[in-house]
């Protein structure tokens, strides 16, 4: 009840404002996913990065952006030094918001042939998911971030997938999932990650598909999509739409061609002076995008 009537408020505030409906009703864009399985969510990297945790929700209210993952060092302020408390309270403000807090994106990197280093990059995802489970969301966001030039490419690779197993069975245990960022330093080409997802037991550890320029590598988009896709998650990275030359009309064809149904995460990178005007066309792009994937 209490949720439905914070849905009817903030409707009603948009009506009295005059601002056009389909720009930021969050039903609308909730109408939109049911008929295509996407939705379009934030990250908050650039855009939101400087918002705090109520702002960072209102904002996404008044857009129609259905969901967030949350960064880590960012405004909002949501790190493991929070208290029960303190964690309740950020699982109740988006329990009482039509946006769904969708994961943690962390930095954690499994890479390293430092051990040392390595063991802490694990223990502290492992206290990052708990702390995803504490406020209600599904999941972590991580990623490997090179493949070091000291150590054979073999062996790398069998460290990051046994890494993600290791977190992946944690993760489980708490109902979460583990989310890998296609990123870093060889390992966000496609014939790497693979090679990693290849190793990987756990079956909660999803890819997270980023937009690279390198999806783009011979054999192509098409071809690159297609040797992965059966370790996609419930989560996309995307940039900027109308920014640069990546294909996102062929992308979104090809997600609507695995009747793909999770999050289209707008990781945007430019600095806008109004951000709520860029998050409203990013939305209306995404939906035509959508719309034309629909048609075939």
């Amino acid at each position: 009840m209490e949720k439905n009537l914070s849905r009817r408020i903030f409707l009603q505030r948009s009506l009295v404002a005059g601002v056009g409906l389909s720009l930021i009703d969050p039903f609308s864009a909730l109408a939109l996913a049911k008929k295509s399985g996407m939705k379009l969510g934030l990250v908050t990297y650039q855009w939101a990065k400087d918002w705090d945790l109520p702002t960072l929700i209102a904002n996404c209210e008044k857009t129609g952006y259905l969901g967030v993952e949350l960064r880590t060092e960012h405004a909002h302020g949501v790190e493991t030094k929070l208290s029960a408390s303190e964690r309740a309270e950020v699982k109740k403000r988006f329990a009482d918001s039509p946006v769904t807090c969708i994961g943690y994106g962390s930095n954690f990197e499994y890479h390293s042939p430092d051990q040392a280093k390595l063991r802490k990059n694990i223990d502290q995802t492992k206290e990052y998911i708990k702390l995803c489970k504490d406020i209600g969301a599904t999941g972590i966001k991580v990623k490997p971030n090179d493949l070091p030039k000291e150590v054979s490419r073999e062996k790398t690779i069998a460290q990051i997938a046994a890494s993600l197993n290791e977190v992946g069975k944690y993760a489980s245990d708490l109902g979460q999932l583990v989310r890998v960022e296609v990123h870093g330093n060889l390992t966000q080409e496609i014939p790497n990650i693979r090679a990693i997802f290849e190793q990987v037991t756990e079956k909660n550890v999803k890819m997270c598909w980023n937009c690279n320029d390198q999806d783009l590598l011979p054999p192509g988009l098409e071809a690159n999509f297609n040797s992965v896709k059966k370790w996609l998650g419930d989560t996309v990275h995307v940039r900027e739409f109308n920014v640069g030359e990546y294909p996102y009309q062929q992308l979104m064809n090809l997600f609507t061609g695995i009747n793909y149904d999770g999050w289209i995460l707008l990781e945007a990178r430019t600095e806008p002076t109004d951000k709520i005007a860029a998050m409203n066309e990013q939305m209306n792009l995404f939906k035509a995008l959508i719309a034309k994937a629909k048609q075939g």
